[in-house]
């Protein structure tokens, strides 16, 4: 086991990346966090619907630093997806999927389990907007055909949202952040194998250093950064990034004028919204995610260096545009003309992704 850690440390490592490889090593920081803080707060939590929002209560008014902890969690986890888009962009500019598929397949794996975890820690607070989120996303797996509404009364537990379901989200929102340490520690046995990739897009092993003092220093000065930001939100601006429907308790009684998601999921959401058919909605969320999964097919045509190709940069910077429009249309109501402007960046979403496939075969023919 030391013997492994050592290998790790001294990992030689490009002389030549950038603050743009930092956001491994501070994704892992901020599981490491929001799995202690979750500890902390679920020994004062409660998963029964009738003390659950009280019990939030409790953890923010009587348990000693117990605000701390809830908004270190909650805000960390805004955090964490930011960072993880971070990481997904430098591997998608810096073409990973390329040159490090099986690490770049993992990723993505953990970035949908990641994406599970944050939505059912998101209904756990009991407030308005988790009741209701939870009802409208678990409610489109009715769109399945023939079994779909058995598999909703399957996860509720019941015929609606209620007791049962909030049971088992608290145990898997438990349980999952243990699933995302595994898959992380496989993510990294892959990306040790060949070694970080350059800038440049190459794994060769010439102008490498040890990672160890290096990229630890670097890294170090990366995590007091973050850390800063953190606190700087936690202790200025703690409810910033949520929704002030879910300082009130659930209610199925009242719905709220404009149910939305946390900002992380928004691209998804907008994308659902924009298609009027149920079951087309449901697959162009999922396939909004899954389309990760099918980058790697470029590598068998051509692998090359999109730091020196117009087109892959237009492309690029045409997606990264494209994901931030979205995001805004998802916090948007869903009237005009945020609805009829969705459809077309819908559209543009995945005609991008698909260039990213395909430029390899034409970049090679030019």
């Amino acid at each position: 086991m030391l013997l492994k850690i050592r290998d790790s440390v001294n990992l030689p490592s490009p002389l030549s990346i950038s603050i743009w490889w930092n956001g491994g090593s501070i994704l892992g920081v901020l599981l490491v966090m929001q799995i202690l803080t979750g500890f902390f707060l679920s020994m004062h939590y409660t998963s029964d619907i009738s003390n659950t929002f009280y019990s939030i209560v409790h953890i923010m008014r009587d348990v000693p630093m117990g605000w701390e902890f809830r908004f270190l969690h909650a805000n960390g986890a805004s955090f964490f997806f930011l960072f993880i888009y971070f990481h997904v962009g430098r591997g998608l500019y810096y073409q990973s999927y390329l040159t490090q598929p099986r690490t770049w397949m993992v990723g993505v794996t953990i970035l949908l389990v990641s994406m599970a975890t944050a939505f059912l820690g998101y209904v756990l607070p009991w407030g308005q907007m988790s009741f209701w989120g939870a009802t409208v996303i678990t409610n489109l797996m009715s769109a399945i055909p023939y079994f779909g509404p058995s598999l909703v009364e399957w996860i509720w537990g019941s015929f609606s949202v209620g007791q049962p379901t909030l049971t088992r989200f608290f145990s898997l929102h438990f349980i999952l952040p243990f699933l995302i340490m595994g898959l992380s520690a496989v993510h990294l046995i892959f990306l040790h194998e060949k070694g970080s990739t350059k800038p440049l897009g190459d794994l060769n092993h010439l102008g490498k250093i040890p990672f160890n003092p290096y990229f630890t220093w670097k890294d170090f000065v990366g995590f007091v950064l973050v850390f800063f930001f953190i606190c700087f939100i936690v202790f200025f601006f703690p409810n910033m990034l949520g929704d002030p429907e879910n300082f009130s308790m659930a209610n199925f009684k009242v719905t709220p004028t404009h149910i939305q998601p946390e900002w992380y999921f928004l691209f998804a959401y907008a994308i659902l919204r924009s298609i009027p058919s149920k079951l087309g909605g449901v697959i162009a969320l999922a396939m909004s995610i899954f389309i990760l999964y099918f980058l790697p097919v470029g590598m068998f045509n051509y692998s090359f260096s999109g730091s020196f190709c117009f087109a892959f940069q237009l492309i690029y910077w045409n997606l990264v545009a494209v994901f931030i429009l979205l995001t805004w249309l998802g916090a948007c109501p869903i009237e005009e003309p945020y609805m009829t402007l969705a459809v077309p960046c819908t559209i543009l979403y995945f005609f991008l992704f698909i260039m990213l496939i395909t430029i390899p075969i034409f970049w090679k023919k030019i």
